[in-house]
This record gives structure tokens, C-alpha cells and sequence, in this order.
């Protein structure tokens, strides 16, 4: 297992990074302060200090699940909508290709953790405010390229890319990831049908 962690990342980031990599790894059975413990080198004890329940080590990793998200998917450096509709598709089809591919340990933590909040009501919360700063980002986007609808076509969009990221990195198709020309032609197609470009 290798956690990616900046060397002056602090021991909070250190814990969730390694909570992240156990949840892509060994799944959500495989998450433990233990494990966490041993898995990031830290002495027993550690992960405990820093988030004492099964619930704040959870809340941990969401948290920095969105951050780490955040710089994949980049929606902050989205070209303007004014660019027009090629360079939009291709500024989230790189998005969408990192999370298939540099990012896949990444992805399919955020899978494990979505299916452990439909079980705890108090992790949803978390889950759905990490995943809200997205879909403000996009609506905000898709308004500004002349969408009717913004709520219905941001729900297309994530359904299309979500859907994409899991059939390639947990679903029937995992063992095939599609290229970015790939990605490139799916989103040219749902965003020419849904905004008329």
C-alpha cells in the first residue's frame, strides 16, 4: 500500500491519506485505527488521538477525500463558458480520465465511503456537504453556458461521469479503462445534447 502524503503534510492528513489508501485497498472492514497506526509507520495509539471514534475517522477521511478531489478534478480551473462548448469538454474530460487513471485508489475510496453513508446518517451529512461544493461548481458552469434547466443537467453530467468511474474502476468494465479521446467524445455528446451545441 502506498500513501501519497506531501512531506510537510500534518499527521491529520497523514492519518486520513492512509484511511483513504485502506479503504481502496482492503475496503471498509479494513479500516481501523490499528490499521491506520501501522499502516502510516505512526506509534499505537496515533490515529486514536486524533479522531477517538470509528465516526470522526470516517468525518476524517471524507473531509479529505473532497480536498484531494478538489485538485483532481480542478472544477476551479474550468475555462470560461465563454470559451465555448470544445474547450469545457475538454477540461472535464481530463478531469474525468485522472480519476479513471492517476486517481483510481482515489475513486474507489469514494465509493466505499458513499456506500457506507447510506448506512449512517451522521457520515451522510458529511458526504453530501463534500459533494455539494461540486455540484455548485458545475451548476454554476452548465448556467453560464446557457443551460434551461441547470439542476436536471448538472444531474445528467454526474450521473454520466459517475457511472463512468464506477463501471471502469469497480464495475463490469474495471479492467477496462477508455482513453481520453474516449471520455472526450461522451461528454462532447451529453453536453451537445443537453445545452444544444
Amino acid at each position: 500500500m502506498s500513501v501519497r502524503t506531501a512531506p510537510s503534510a500534518s499527521r491529520a492528513d497523514l492519518v486520513a491519506d492512509t484511511a483513504l489508501a485502506l479503504l481502496a485497498e482492503r475496503g471498509m472492514r479494513g479500516l481501523t485505527h490499528r490499521a491506520v497506526d501501522e499502516a502510516a509507520g505512526l506509534p499505537q495509539g496515533s490515529t486514536s488521538n486524533l479522531a477517538r471514534t470509528r465516526q470522526a475517522l470516517l468525518e476524517l477521511a471524507v473531509r479529505r477525500l473532497a480536498d484531494r478531489e478538489a485538485r483532481v478534478l480542478a472544477l476551479d480551473e474550468m475555462p470560461d463558458p465563454q470559451a465555448g462548448l470544445p474547450a469545457v469538454v475538454n477540461a472535464l474530460a481530463l478531469a474525468t480520465h485522472r480519476a479513471l487513471t492517476r486517481h483510481r485508489e482515489l475513486t474507489l475510496a469514494r465509493y466505499e465511503l458513499a456506500l457506507e453513508a447510506t448506512r449512517r446518517p451522521e457520515l451522510r451529512a458529511h458526504f453530501d456537504a463534500a459533494g455539494a461544493r461540486f455540484r455548485d461548481q458545475l451548476t454554476a458552469l452548465v448556467t453560464a453556458m446557457g443551460s434551461t434547466d441547470p439542476a436536471r443537467h448538472v444531474l445528467s453530467l454526474v450521473a454520466w461521469a459517475d457511472g463512468l468511474m464506477f463501471s471502469c474502476v469497480a464495475g463490469s468494465f474495471h479492467a477496462e479503462v477508455p482513453s481520453l479521446d474516449e471520455v472526450r467524445a461522451g461528454l462532447r455528446e451529453l453536453l451537445a445534447g443537453t445545452l444544444g451545441g
